[in-house]
């Protein structure tokens, strides 16, 4: 969230300048012509909780012509990911894309590059660059400093676009290794005003992915590092949006959505917390405004510990309740839970 970076647009978006990093996530499969209904309906799931830019591979025409289709039956900002060959990016600019993705390097003949960045101009579209640890150019891959290899790539990248006077740019340096990551972007940060995506590229299954992306992200969020963002995970982009607006949230100290408390689980629990969380959570998540919802097991963690709760429910004996700010509201057979919490959570 640093001032000092420059705003950039995308979509209804501004990335940059001081705005709170939207959440970023990326789209796991290949475009069908047969299902973009159901991935326009997931894209709008994943805007509700809290997805601000959601990116799509774009290996060739045909996705650039699905993508397209797609752009035109959602609001979110799409992103176009591409490489290599040049046409694609011009294509998937015919529609209303936020963002491409493009690496001026990868491109081939400089007059393909001057053709992308024409156009991107034209229409007002940001080019973001994308460096990986894993994918750096020939001369730099042996270099034992990877941290200062990977800065030195990006700004390769950056002055191919200085030269065409395009500055509408965001730049992503990102390993699999925390402490580069990190460093990468301290380092590029105290060098340069355009805007950050950061993240930690192929961070893993679930709960690894989740403790690499928040270690790294939290840090360089704590020093003002950091536009827009997504934490990789091996794993459903819900979980991949739902972590990255949790690591916001700690690192702002603002939360502009709900937060789930929930107790692990004991032999004490007369009330199944894993099964309901699961049922409610995106729904709980989809609530944007900042409430605190416990999910409890039993009645020593119920009301009692989770008394700052806007809303709460847990199980006593074979009894259910509800309850608010530490004050029983209902009670009910569990069989009833999901309806009565419903309707008293309609009440917020």
């Amino acid at each position: 969230m640093s001032s000092k970076t420059r705003p950039v647009k995308v979509g209804s978006l501004i990335v940059g300048g001081g705005h709170r990093p939207p959440v970023q996530s990326m789209w796991k499969e290949p475009l069908r012509a047969d299902s973009l209904g159901a991935v326009a309906e997931r894209t709008r799931t994943l805007a509700a909780l809290g997805c601000g830019i959601l990116r799509f591979s774009t290996p060739d025409i045909a996705q650039a012509e699905l993508l397209g289709a797609l752009a035109a039956m959602v609001e979110i900002p799409l992103v176009a990911d591409v490489h290599f060959d040049w046409r694609i990016a011009l294509r998937c600019m015919d529609f209303p894309i936020a963002k491409v993705r493009v690496n001026p390097g990868n491109l081939g003949e400089p007059w393909k590059l001057r053709e992308v960045v024409a156009k991107a101009a034209d229409k007002g579209i940001p080019i973001r660059i994308g460096v990986n640890a894993g994918s750096l150019p020939k001369d730099l891959q042996e270099e034992p400093d990877r941290a200062s290899a990977i800065v030195t790539a990006a700004e390769r990248e950056i002055a191919a676009l200085d030269a065409l006077d395009f500055v509408n740019v965001i730049v992503s340096m990102k390993a699999s290794g925390v402490e580069e990551t990190v460093r990468a972007n301290r380092v590029f940060s105290g060098r340069h005003d355009i805007p950050l995506h950061i993240g930690v590229t192929e961070a893993g299954p679930l709960v690894q992915g989740c403790v690499r992306s928040a270690v790294a992200l939290y840090a360089l969020l704590a020093d003002g590092i950091g536009d827009t963002l997504r934490v990789s995970l091996s794993d459903e982009p819900e979980n991949e949006v739902i972590a990255g607006q949790e690591i916001v949230a700690l690192a702002s100290g603002t939360r502009h959505g709900a937060d789930i408390v929930s107790c692990p689980r004991c032999g004490r629990a007369g009330f199944d917390t894993h099964a309901f969380t699961e049922r409610w959570r995106d729904r709980i998540y989809s609530i944007r405004k900042p409430i605190t919802v416990a999910v409890m097991g039993c009645v020593v963690n119920g009301p009692g510990e989770a008394r700052h709760a806007d809303i709460g429910i847990t199980g006593v004996g074979d009894k259910v309740i509800v309850f608010r700010k530490g004050e029983i509201s209902r009670t009910c057979v569990p069989e009833d839970a999901d309806i009565v919490f419903g309707e008293e959570l309609a009440k917020l």
